[in-house]
């Protein structure tokens, strides 16, 4: 008798996560996933937070991980799973972030504009389904929400997902923000299935609430931290200068993507050089890009390398826009650009953080007498009136010299 193929990862987060599947194998050794290990889960936040070097494919097993205790939590608790249906949960969490493109977010709708990540994970997927002899059906159907227990999805994409809670615990750790730590093993304990919908039990609700918290700081002190912002809007205009002044990348896949126009409708016929697409593609060009012509690109290239950044300043209110124009006047002389290359070194925009949408998704909780509600009409201040509300922080990005 063959003893089936088992693979342990130890993974600093949390521990030895195991892979049992042959169809699991099958997904973290194409190279489509394995091109995860070359982009940064944070982008460029380690320029402020050096420890901040995770990536992709870190995330990606956690996830996972946490997949697979939640579902067998729920089954310990008489939630009817099929061997099948854990198989295509587990599967489909491992590719929810595959269609990340270099440096995650941060040149997200940048290389490809009008394209997020989620559907460029789900023509991965129904790319490796055909290569699979179609393995990945269910998966894809739970992943698109499409299959008659709402539950699986909700797992993988809700408020409270195991995506969310990995990345949370992953980048408090790596980091070393302590604000991130959340009790995932409690809501894990905690999650119940009510009407084939995804619910917390009563005795979760603190839990909960920690975890929204968690991550509304988070927000504020990681992921939207004003050197962070700067950086990555920094990154977000050396793209856009090197397709104004057509330079040409050493790397020809990513030249591709600055030469041509790409959208929905042909990016499928395009994964095959979007997945050869990584962080490395994009750093080498920078560092090409040092000694280029434009004086605007190499300028653009040569701070962010050397830690140079844009001063950011976060506020309330707009900036006023003679304020804005004088600081392009300012830069323009200092550099002897003209007024609207100087629209490179100052700029403006939103950032905004919204921990928990009342409209959008919900964090359900069931009661001990049956009854259900809704995270934010418990009997709960912090949630209804303070975490409901979106934030939203005006910033100006500028040179300081």
């Amino acid at each position: 008798m063959q003893v089936p193929k088992r693979k342990i990862i130890n993974d600093p987060v949390h521990g030895f996560i195991t892979i049992d599947h042959p169809l699991l194998f099958n997904i973290i050794s194409h190279p489509y996933y394995q091109r995860l290990r070359r982009i940064h889960q944070m982008a460029l936040a380690h320029l402020v937070y050096p420890g901040a070097v995770h990536t992709r494919l870190h995330h990606s097993l956690g996830a996972y991980h946490l997949m697979c205790q939640a579902v067998n939590e729920l089954k310990n608790k008489g939630v009817i799973i099929t061997a099948e249906e854990e198989l295509a949960v587990k599967s489909a969490i491992l590719l929810h972030d595959i269609g990340h493109g270099p440096f995650s977010h941060a040149l997200e709708n940048v290389l490809i504009p009008g394209v997020n990540h989620e559907e460029i994970s789900l023509q991965i997927m129904h790319h490796l389904n055909r290569e699979l002899n179609n393995e990945l059906e269910l998966a894809i159907s739970i992943f698109t929400g499409n299959y008659h227990k709402p539950f699986l999805q909700q797992l993988i994409s809700s408020q409270l997902d195991v995506d969310r809670m990995d990345y949370l615990t992953r980048d408090s750790f790596f980091t070393g923000v302590s604000e991130g730590v959340i009790g995932y093993d409690r809501i894990l304990k905690m999650f119940t299935v009510h009407n084939a919908q995804l619910m917390v039990e009563e005795k979760g609700i603190y839990s909960v609430e920690k975890f929204l918290v968690a991550r509304r700081q988070m927000y504020w002190q990681v992921y939207l931290h004003k050197t962070v912002l700067a950086s990555e809007k920094m990154l977000v205009k050396i793209i856009e200068r090197a397709r104004e002044v057509k330079a040409k990348s050493i790397s020809a896949v990513l030249n591709m993507f600055l030469t041509h126009s790409y959208n929905k409708e042909n990016i499928y016929s395009l994964l095959p050089e979007f997945c050869s697409l990584d962080d490395f593609d994009v750093i080498s060009s920078v560092k090409d890009w040092v000694h280029h012509d434009d004086k605007v690109l190499s300028i653009l290239c040569n701070n962010l390398l050397n830690r140079k950044l844009l001063k950011c300043k976060l506020q309330t209110a707009g900036f006023d826009d003679e304020y804005v124009q004088m600081k392009k006047k300012e830069i323009a002389v200092q550099l002897n650009i003209t007024f609207e290359e100087a629209s490179y070194f100052v700029f403006t925009g939103e950032a905004v953080n919204t921990t928990y949408i009342l409209g959008d998704e919900h964090i359900n909780i069931l009661f001990k007498d049956g009854s259900v509600k809704n995270i934010s009409g418990v009997d709960n201040p912090l949630i209804h009136q303070t975490l409901s509300m979106p934030v939203k922080k005006f910033y100006i990005c500028y040179l300081a010299i």
